[in-house]
C-alpha cells in the first residue's frame, strides 16, 4: 500500500472518505486532480455522493474516471422534495425513475453501492418538512426493495429522522450491518445510541476538529469499532488545519487523526478500521487495488 509521512512518522495509506461531492470541483480536470491528491495522501477509497440530478451525474463521472477508487451513492436529497412530490407522477414516479437509473448504471458496470444522500433538514427548509418526510420515506422504501444501504442527512430533525429510520429498520431484510449511515454526524450521545440500536453506522466529518465542537467530540468514543466511519463532505467543512479552504478527500486523514486522539488509539488503527467498515457497508471492486 501507499505510505505517507505525518509528523515524521510513516503510515500505510488505507483511508476511506465515506462522503464526498464532486459537483463544484472545476470540472473533470479538477476532479481528477482532487482524487489524485487523495490517493497520494493514502486514500484508497471514496464514496462519491449525489443528491440531485447534477450531483448524481458528477458522482457517476468521478467513478468513471477512477473506477478502482471511487464508488457511488445516488438519490434525491431534501432540497428535491417539493419538486418530486408535486411534479408529474409524484414521488412514486420519481422513485420509479431512480430505480431504473440505479439498475441501468449497475448493468453498465458502475459501482452504485448506496442510495443517498437522503434525509431531513429543518434548519434551512422547515417549511417543506411534510414533503421532505414523504420523499425520505419513499427512498427508504426503495432502499429496502433494492437492499441498498442509505446515506442519511439529518439536521434539526432528530425526532422525525428517528421515527422514519425506526420504521425502516423494522422492515429491513438486508444484512443487519449494512442498513446505512448517518453522515456528518452532529448530534448528541442519546441520538447516536438510538441510531446504533437501529443498526446504523455513524460518520464524523471535519466538524469534529472545530473549536466549538466539544459536545460532538463526546460522541466519538461511544461509537463501536464496527460502526465508525470518517468523511470529508467535500467540498464543505474542511477540517483544521485547512479551515477556510475548499475541502477535498485528501483531508480525511486530518479527520482520522482527531478521531484517533479522541479514541485513544493510533492514526493507523483508525484508518484501517474505518476503511474496513466502509468497504463492508459499501462493497466495491476496488477494495484491494492499492494493496
Amino acid at each position: 500500500m501507499y505510505s505517507l509521512c505525518r509528523d515524521g512518522v510513516y503510515y500505510w495509506g488505507m483511508y476511506f472518505d465515506s462522503h464526498a461531492h464532486f459537483k463544484t470541483l472545476d470540472g473533470w480536470n479538477g476532479t481528477q486532480s482532487v482524487i489524485e491528491r487523495a490517493v497520494s495522501s493514502g486514500v484508497t477509497g471514496i464514496l462519491a455522493v449525489g443528491g440531485d440530478r447534477d450531483l448524481n451525474h458528477h458522482a457517476i463521472e468521478a467513478a468513471r474516471l477512477f473506477p478502482d477508487v471511487v464508488r457511488v451513492s445516488i438519490g434525491h436529497d431534501r432540497d428535491e422534495a417539493v419538486r418530486l412530490c408535486t411534479g408529474e407522477g409524484g414521488v412514486a414516479g420519481g422513485m420509479d425513475c431512480l430505480e431504473k437509473d440505479i439498475c441501468g448504471l449497475r448493468d453498465d458496470g458502475l459501482p452504485i453501492v448506496a442510495l443517498g444522500e437522503i434525509g431531513l433538514d429543518f434548519h434551512y427548509s422547515a417549511d417543506t418538512a411534510k414533503s421532505q418526510v414523504e420523499l425520505f420515506e419513499a427512498e427508504l422504501s426503495l432502499s429496502r426493495k433494492l437492499r441498498m444501504p442509505v446515506v442519511v442527512h439529518s439536521r434539526e430533525a432528530t425526532d422525525e429522522t428517528l421515527e422514519s429510520l425506526s420504521s425502516h429498520a423494522a422492515q429491513w431484510k438486508g444484512p443487519t450491518d449494512c442498513i446505512g449511515v448517518l453522515h456528518c454526524f452532529t448530534g448528541d450521545v442519546p441520538f447516536a445510541r438510538r441510531l446504533l440500536d437501529l443498526g446504523f453506522h455513524i460518520s464524523f466529518s471535519g466538524i469534529v476538529t472545530f473549536n466549538k465542537a466539544g459536545s460532538l467530540r463526546e460522541v466519538v468514543p461511544v461509537v463501536p469499532d464496527d460502526r465508525l466511519l470518517i468523511e470529508t463532505d467535500t467540498p464543505y467543512l474542511a477540517p483544521v488545519p485547512h479551515r477556510g479552504k475548499r475541502n477535498e478527500p485528501a483531508y480525511v486523514v486530518d479527520v482520522a487523526a482527531r478521531v484517533a486522539e479522541l479514541r485513544g488509539c493510533s492514526l493507523e488503527e483508525v484508518g484501517e478500521l474505518t476503511a474496513a467498515n466502509a468497504k463492508r457497508l459499501f462493497p466495491g471492486q476496488g477494495d484491494n487495488v492499492l494493496s
